[in-house]
């Protein structure tokens, strides 16, 4: 026991941070060739304190734990707090497993300029581990902005499609935009703790979260403060209609990016973090326009993943729709909602993740993911097309994989609080049955189409390793979805009682 409370004394949470930070830096000590393994070893490094926070999380403590604090601007009283609680744990080692995939995707297409691609990467890394950890509003923007830089790189130079810094451009001005409602936001939460407590700024100015989740907003501004947040969130997320940057950087990007940014919903985090507990009052005014937004959003990723005849397209529409049912989790403002909001976000890592590295393999073995040059692809490439078909399932939340219990209670929560959307939600999800199928029957299926499909190898080793343990992983939550709600039922309580 006495081990385990000394565990939980050490700075874990920073030393998850900086082991990428250290390995981006490292990189630039080595050969380049060593560039991919530095990168593979910092974090596998980094996976064993992020397990170990999930592990030594007393899930019966609904609060913030692991917390460090770390002076930034102390003037303002801007500070790096970090903590984490039963709704933000489990992020860290799937977002760190997520990464490791990545880089062993990277590992044999990255010929040029390998250093600067594996430092970008671990940046990126660093940042997103920065998001789920910061309970400093400030803070929490500072790592939200950096994961730009290293994406508009990754994009623009290792992309795979002639308009692939378009793409990158494309992205960067929406979230560049995106952010300035966040920031807004942000100011008006710290200048209204100010006046509350009678001070004249930057005296009485506080980012710190826990401290703005207690200070009262007027009625007016607290609407005001939920709708630039819920826009700033839905840029990233994204929710329709400000969605059109994720088809072309998900056709243009790299694989490996492209599974990260589509795997890990740093948007729709946001929304349950921040938006919703700093204005509690508003959100459950607007509790119509949540549940309308992820219904929108569900139906119409739905329709257009049909009428996609490019794989990585139609997986792109389909993680929209599927986002769009979180945001109904959300909307639902009761305990299974939110459980399976998260419950979903989670498996995003794991399965959109995986769809998307799948569908990387392919490319890198034929040059294309158009469905027009993937029949028969199940003949050469057994393993990849089963791996597909088994994540592809348990994305539309077939009973066994880690997807059923997450969609049964957004779904069970959507038809008690608003069963128009629900059952909108329910034709949505049979839409997507559709389209998924037809496009594996077409990729995967049938005669051999392209020359190219006939000398296909099957996953390797490295690939083979990461589907096997991300399906593991599928199956494991699928069969014990208790070891996923409990981690966060305490937290999910607190935060429903906050909206009271």
């Amino acid at each position: 026991m006495g081990s385990l409370q000394a565990m939980t004394d050490l700075p874990l949470l920073s030393t998850l941070l900086l082991l990428p930070l250290a390995g981006a830096g490292a990189i630039w000590f080595f050969p380049v060739s060593w560039a991919r393994m530095v990168t593979l070893a910092t974090l596998l490094c980094a996976l064993f304190p992020a397990i170990a926070i999930v592990v030594l999380l007393e899930s019966d403590n609904p609060g913030f734990q692991f917390v460090e604090h770390y002076p930034w601007i102390p003037a303002l009283d801007a500070n790096f707090r970090f903590g984490v609680d039963g709704l933000s744990a489990a992020f860290l080692p799937l977002t760190i497993l997520l990464f490791i995939a990545a880089t062993l995707a990277s590992w044999t297409h990255i010929r040029g300029l390998q250093r600067v691609y594996f430092n970008l990467l671990l940046l990126f890394a660093t940042a997103t581990l920065g998001v789920f950890m910061s309970i400093d509003v400030l803070a929490f923007f500072l790592f939200w902005e950096l994961t730009l830089a290293p994406l508009y790189f990754l994009i623009s130079l290792w992309g795979i499609g002639p308009h692939r810094r378009y793409a990158a451009t494309k992205y960067t001005l929406f979230m560049l935009a995106g952010g300035i409602p966040l920031l807004l936001a942000i100011a008006v939460l710290a200048f209204n703790h100010a006046e509350i407590a009678g001070a004249i700024p930057p005296e009485g100015l506080t980012f710190d979260y826990q401290t703005l989740l207690d200070t009262p907003l007027p009625a007016g501004l607290e609407v005001i403060v939920f709708l630039f947040l819920l826009v700033g969130f839905a840029v990233k997320t994204p929710l329709f209609p400000l969605h059109t940057w994720l088809p072309i950087v998900a056709l243009e990007g790299p694989a490996p990016v492209a599974a990260l940014l589509v795997g890990i919903k740093l948007g729709a985090y946001g929304i349950i973090r921040f938006a919703v507990p700093l204005a509690p009052t508003a959100a459950q005014e607007l509790h119509w326009l949540l549940a309308g937004l992820g219904v929108v959003g569900l139906l119409y990723g739905a329709l257009a993943a049909i009428n996609q005849t490019n794989l990585r397209r139609m997986l792109a529409y389909s993680s929209m729709s599927h986002v769009g049912l979180v945001i109904l989790g959300i909307a639902s403002f009761n305990l299974q909602g939110l459980q399976g909001a998260v419950f979903q976000l989670l498996n995003f890592v794991v399965i959109a993740g995986g769809l998307f590295l799948l569908t990387g393999y392919l490319h890198h073995r034929l040059g294309s993911t158009d469905l027009i040059h993937l029949g028969g692809v199940a003949q050469t490439m057994p393993l990849l097309a089963a791996f597909f078909m088994f994540l592809g399932l348990a994305s539309l939340g077939i009973p066994g994989t880690s997807g059923f219990p997450a969609e049964l209670l957004i779904l069970i929560s959507a038809l008690e609080t608003h069963t128009g959307a629900g059952l909108a939600a329910l034709f949505g999800l049979i839409i997507g049955t559709g389209y998924l199928l037809n496009s594996y029957r077409q990729s995967f299926f049938g005669p051999i189409t392209d020359g190219q499909v006939s000398a296909g190898q099957d996953l390797r080793p490295k690939e083979l390793a990461i589907m096997m343990l991300f399906s593991l992983l599928v199956l494991v939550f699928g069969l014990f979805p208790g070891v996923v709600l409990n981690l966060m039922e305490s937290t999910a309580g607190l935060w429903l009682m906050r909206l009271q």
